[in-house]
């Protein structure tokens, strides 16, 4: 893990901090455990993961949403500002995002960098999709643009992602030794310890593996570029192009109220269990990731998949009345 910082990102890590876990969903529950207490506040950026909000409160914190849907999923530094009090104890960033495939630009890193110095905010950076970015766009480390938010910051990350290894359940931390430390120790009274099987395997995969992420992320652009082009042609749907991750947010505003075969939308996830036991199409309500109104689709499988996917998606929402 120290090497492959070093040489992806010029970042220099010793192993004592670093935390080797059970993927990164486990590590980014113990960074909040060893961040937070009770009143504490933690900024969001909406549309968020679903596990976000839900770590915060276990330890009895509380989540503050900023949205970014009216910002392109970016989140415009005047907005954070208003959401910062003498009780904002950390700030979630997840890039590239989760759901919504936006990718934050070294402005809005500086930005938000800066205000975490400022304010002594811990900056908990989630990079899982760092490997995954289309369209010419470029994966940003926020320690290259404010290395003064170092001592501040704990990155999560995992070969879950970009190398395809969700199954084998492997995320690692990096941050301030002290930090790493108590994230170990929390760690020790929940999992143990990663699997070692796993852990040599993620070896193999950070040493040896570039070209056979190159394969994949060709693939999964070209899957990008064939689902937003299905998508464009759909009605009663807008969306953001994604650059990022692998998915598509879609508002799905249009959609609400209408009827399928008797059976009335009243809301996102209405939406998807219908579309669910119509068209058997997976689809994620936007209510799950604190934004009511959208949706989220992966474009994670094959070609072929996508296009029968999408064409009995595109079937039901020509059926709507």
């Amino acid at each position: 893990v120290c090497t492959y910082y070093k040489e992806r990102f010029g970042l220099e890590y010793s192993p004592s901090d670093v935390v080797v876990g059970s993927g990164a969903k486990p590590l980014l529950y113990e960074a909040l455990g060893c961040l937070i207490d009770a009143g504490d506040e933690v900024l969001i950026f909406t549309p968020a993961w679903v596990s976000y909000v839900e770590q915060v409160r276990f330890f009895d914190g509380v989540p503050v949403l900023v949205d970014t849907s009216k910002t392109d999923f970016i989140p415009r530094i005047e907005d954070v500002k208003k959401a910062v009090t003498p009780k904002t104890r950390a700030m979630i960033l997840n890039n590239p995002s989760n759901p919504t495939g936006a990718i934050y630009d070294e402005q809005c890193l500086r930005d938000l960098g800066k205000l975490a110095v400022e304010h002594n905010i811990a900056i908990i950076y989630d990079e899982i999709y760092e490997r995954l970015v289309y369209c010419g766009e470029k994966h940003h480390q926020i320690l290259n643009l404010v290395p003064e938010a170092r001592d501040l910051t704990i990155i999560i990350n995992g070969v879950s992602k970009a190398f395809a290894m969700t199954g084998w359940r492997i995320g690692y931390a990096l941050g301030p030794s002290k930090a790493m430390s108590y994230i170990g120790d929390l760690q020790g009274h929940i999992t143990s310890n990663a699997s070692s099987v796993a852990q040599w395997a993620s070896v193999g995969a950070l040493k040896e593996a570039d070209a056979d992420v190159e394969t994949m992320h060709k693939a999964f652009s070209a899957r990008r570029d064939l689902t937003v082009a299905l998508m464009k042609e759909m009605p009663h749907i807008t969306f953001t192009e994604p650059k990022g991750a692998f998915y598509v947010w879609f508002n799905v505003d249009q959609v609400i109220g209408k009827s399928w075969k008797g059976q009335k939308i009243t809301d996102d996830a209405e939406l998807c269990r219908i579309v669910l036991e119509a068209k058997y199409v997976a689809l994620v309500p936007g209510s799950a990731f604190m934004s009511p109104g959208h949706v989220r689709i992966s474009y994670s499988n094959s070609e072929e998949e996508i296009r029968e996917g999408l064409g009995r998606f595109k079937e039901f929402l020509e059926e709507l009345e």
